[in-house]
């Protein structure tokens, strides 16, 4: 028989492990915090060359249980994941590169493969350094059809990762707008980089509506309020990540990572990020 009181345990029960799954969680009916967030390995390359365990136990305390990273750090895969499950840290995303090889491409979703990862990045969808034209996005279009059908053989999402580039535009358009619509986007999603796009003269917020359903992750980077908009912790700047994040939420984008390319202090930039992200409502 079930008695009131059972079943209200059992429902609390229920609703206590949707949230411990979910990316977000409610700070009451009308806001969401941030329970997941992540790191991009390269924030502190240096920094992992030493003690990665107290670095990578260091980033856990600062919020971060997430990372991206291209191999395993330490003597194996097998030890690597042991330690980073005792921590609370999950290797979420991995890198593949732009190559159409067979032996290329089964090259680097084997080294995704042995960290467990389901989700691949090529961060660089081009054979060129831009300004793009018509022919390059045709062939980056080919070329990311191409990884993402690899990728789905695996049961890996494949995504492509953009930068400021994407938004200079051609006669025929934007390039981001070109791969997004001639992609097959049952095969290739996107890793938006915020400040690349607004770097690019355009709002993250307006291109996440434009293509719902096609971001598996979002990079947060912040800009400086200064002319050059360079590159800037997440919080201290000019990003509306409360705005972006909560159009993320509706569209339940579950993985989002820390990022600050050529950052000089990187532990301190992923302190302050961690401490911004864990108090964030939106």
């Amino acid at each position: 028989m079930v008695t009131r009181r059972s079943f209200l345990a059992t429902s609390v029960t229920a609703t206590a492990a949707i949230l411990a799954i979910s990316p977000l969680t409610m700070a009451n009916s009308s806001e969401r915090k941030l329970a997941n967030f992540g790191f991009i390995s390269g924030i502190i390359g240096n920094e992992l060359k030493g003690d990665w365990k107290a670095v990578l136990k260091k980033c856990v305390e600062y919020g971060f249980n997430e990372i991206e990273l291209g191999k395993y750090l330490g003597d194996s895969a097998s030890s690597f994941l042991t330690y980073c499950k005792e921590i609370g840290i999950k290797p979420t995303v991995g890198g593949i590169s732009l190559s159409t090889k067979t032996e290329d491409i089964q090259k680097s979703l084997d080294a995704i493969d042995e960290l467990n990862i389901k989700i691949a990045v090529n961060y660089w969808p081009w054979l060129s350094g831009g300004p793009f034209k018509l022919e390059d996005c045709k062939k980056s279009v080919e070329i990311l059809n191409i990884l993402g059908a690899a990728c789905q053989k695996r049961g890996i999402t494949f995504c492509w990762h953009n930068h400021n580039k994407e938004f200079v535009g051609m006669e025929e358009g934007l390039p981001f707008d070109y791969l997004m619509e001639h992609t097959d986007k049952d095969l290739v999603k996107c890793e938006m980089d915020v400040y690349w796009v607004a770097k690019g003269g355009a709002d993250p917020l307006a291109f996440l509506r434009k293509y719902k359903g096609r971001y598996e992750i979002l990079h947060l980077k912040d800009m400086t309020r200064t002319d050059e908009k360079t590159f800037e912790c997440v919080g201290s700047g000019i990003i509306d990540f409360p705005a972006i994040l909560k159009e993320a939420n509706k569209q339940d984008i579950k993985h989002y990572f820390v990022e600050y390319d050529n950052v000089v202090d990187g532990m301190g930039c992923l302190k302050s990020s961690g401490e911004y992200l864990r108090n964030l409502s939106f």
